[in-house]
């Protein structure tokens, strides 16, 4: 819940690179607790503004005007550091909280007292994330800058990341084009369209809606506006040359040229990408019998059975390194199964789409060159410019060579390949990395009703949410389907997730009471033994003050929300037509917000109760 005290505002700013605008007189402010979803399409500049926001790069114009004594801490995509420190290291010199509550910390994203000990050079890229997301947090700033934070990180550990979100209390700015992450941890949106800034009260999903409700109403104007214009016009035309009705003709001439035009914003990407209908093929598509994969000696994954039927869309689950893309390799015939068999369907062909197959690009061609080769013959020209430019390849970009492309851009060019294929199954390993938020809602919306079958990796739950119609769970060298939804999925992986930390203490407070009941005989607990106990008696009192102090604060928040609630009520009574209308939204959204605090209330008293349960058993030991 944000207050009244102003953290940071951008006034007036300007930033451009040679002809391209970055800026446009462009303004905004974070107030205090504000937790704030940063969108806008991919080079519009977000992550310019970060670095002005921080003093790494300068405007052309504009002023920053920050609160007395503001720290800002700042996650980058990419940024350099010293790969061969020790990960305590790093966050003893570059944090304020003390290493022990880091790891307290830390074990909630995952990372575990090895990673501590590790070199940082020796982390994968997730846990190098991991490492920089402590890191901010131990140096306690008043507003944080998020730049895809989520980026690496494995769907356990995100979840994690959401709730240590939500129960911040302090400011953030968050740059993500996961729909789900940002609908579940922001209370506004900002968006940086054509230059210009502007924040819009509520979520991601609120802010759909009131995009929609302000371009409806600006084009009724425009409508409106059009037809006083011609209006006035007919009226000039007809008396201009009357003498009797010159001067009225001369009095609208000047009228019309004071009212000037309404301008409506072109639209951004359309609301679907049109792929090409897929060939058709029988009702099966593929069969997996007792199939084992993997890299040598190395099994990633055994006994796999299943079987996929035409417009079936399947999403796969599980933990980073748990073998989604070794599922996939084997399922696109780019790794030989170790055992077992895996039969396609008539005439089923394939189209695979991973970071990798950037490398299939001929990159001294050009961008549509390349989206040509690729096509189905039955693809025609129009469609091949329809998903160039749906994948932000418009005008000249199509004439690029891939040469000169970034990594990102190269990554669209072989996603558009994939798509103007034709091939009845698509097989996706992490498609919408590289790409902005409206074209992953784009996608999105055409993959769902994609008649073809669809096997898909990602990271992006809104995505992954909508398009699949079924779940398979990787875990432990299996997969096996989810008998639920997406949603489901989510929900009780949501429930391990927030119990995990605390059936950690739990069990290890078990262990050693276990321990200290089979050496009761002995004269004295071994010194080791006591400093396990502190140990854990001091980080189970820090877990119980969190709870307590999360509590106060949501309940805190209840009551602001409460209140909020009454005065609605209230005003509701007198009102009429929109007005009534518009309070009755708002109503809305404020009891579903206290419904929300309520249960997570519920959530903190139940870990909070377990955790004095836990902390007393140690004490009854001791």
């Amino acid at each position: 819940m944000s207050s009244d005290k102003n953290l940071l505002q951008l006034q007036n700013a300007s930033k451009s690179y040679g002809a391209k605008s970055l800026l446009l007189d462009a303004s905004f402010s974070v107030n205090d607790g504000e937790h704030v979803g940063f969108i806008g399409a991919n080079g519009t500049g977000k992550t310019t503004l970060f670095k002005i926001l921080t003093g790494q790069e300068e405007m052309d114009a504009g002023v920053i005007v920050k609160a007395q004594g503001l720290k800002i801490g700042y996650l980058e995509q990419e940024s350099e550091w010293d790969v061969e420190q020790n990960v305590s290291d790093f966050l003893s010199h570059k944090c304020q909280l003390p290493l022990w509550q880091l790891q307290q910390i830390g074990q909630d994203l995952g990372l575990e007292d090895k990673h501590f000990q590790s070199q940082l050079k020796s982390l994968s890229g997730g846990y190098r994330m991991r490492v920089k997301l402590l890191s901010l947090i131990g140096q306690e700033p008043d507003l944080m800058l998020l730049d895809e934070p989520t980026n690496f990180l494995d769907l356990e550990t995100v979840l994690v990341l959401e709730k240590f979100l939500q129960n911040y209390d302090k400011a953030y700015l968050l740059i993500s084009h996961d729909r789900e992450f940002l609908r579940r941890t922001t209370e506004y949106t900002l968006e940086l369209e054509r230059g210009e800034l502007i924040k819009f009260p509520g979520n991601i999903d609120d802010y759909f809606e009131q995009k929609e409700m302000l371009e409806e109403l600006l084009k009724n104007q425009a409508a409106n506006h059009e037809k006083k214009r011609a209006h006035i016009q007919s009226f000039i035309d007809r008396f201009r040359a009357k003498a009797t009705k010159a001067k009225q003709a001369q009095s609208r001439m000047k009228l019309l040229d004071k009212m000037g035009t309404i301008e409506l914003k072109a639209k951004g990407p359309s609301a679907t990408i049109p792929i090409p209908e897929p060939t058709k093929t029988g009702k099966d598509t593929m069969t997996l019998k007792d199939v084992k994969v993997g890299y040598g000696n190395h099994v990633v994954l055994s006994d796999v059975n299943f079987r996929l039927e035409r417009g079936e869309h399947l999403g796969v689950v599980g933990f980073n390194g748990a073998g989604k893309s070794t599922l996939l390799k084997a399922l696109a015939q780019r790794l030989e199964p170790i055992a077992g068999q895996i039969n396609y369907g008539h005439e089923v062909r394939i189209s695979y789409f991973a970071q990798h197959v950037v490398e299939d690009l001929f990159i001294n061609e050009t961008v549509l060159d390349n989206l040509q080769r690729a096509a189905h013959r039955d693809v025609t020209a129009q469609e091949i410019l329809n998903i160039a430019g749906a994948l932000l390849f418009r005008g000249d970009d199509i004439y690029k060579k891939v040469s000169v492309l970034s990594g990102g851009e190269k990554s669209r060019v072989a996603l558009g390949q994939i798509l103007l294929k034709k091939n009845p199954v698509l097989l996706l390993d992490e498609p919408t990395n590289h790409l902005d938020f409206d074209t992953v809602e784009a996608m999105t919306a055409s993959l769902i009703n994609y008649p073809g079958t669809i096997v898909t990796v990602s990271h992006d739950r809104g995505f992954i949410g909508r398009i699949s119609t079924k779940i398979l769970e990787i875990r432990d060298g299996r997969a096996e389907f989810f008998p639920g939804s997406y949603e489901e999925y989510l929900w009780s992986l949501e429930k391990g997730a927030l119990s995990e930390r605390l059936s950690h203490v739990e069990a290890a407070a078990k262990h050693e009471i276990k321990e200290e009941q089979t050496s009761s005989q002995s004269v004295a607990v071994e010194p080791a033994k006591k400093i396990n106990y502190k140990e854990e008696r001091k980080r189970l009192e820090f877990e119980i003050s969190t709870w307590n102090r999360q509590i106060k604060q949501i309940d805190t928040k209840i009551k602001e929300k409460s209140k909020k609630r009454d005065e609605l009520n209230e005003a509701l009574l007198s009102a009429q037509g929109m007005k009534a209308a518009d309070l009755a939204k708002e109503l809305s959204i404020v009891s579903h917000e206290i419904d929300f605090l309520e249960n997570e209330t519920l959530e903190k008293m139940e870990a909070l109760e377990n955790g004095e349960a836990s902390l007393a058993k140690l004490t009854k030991q001791n």
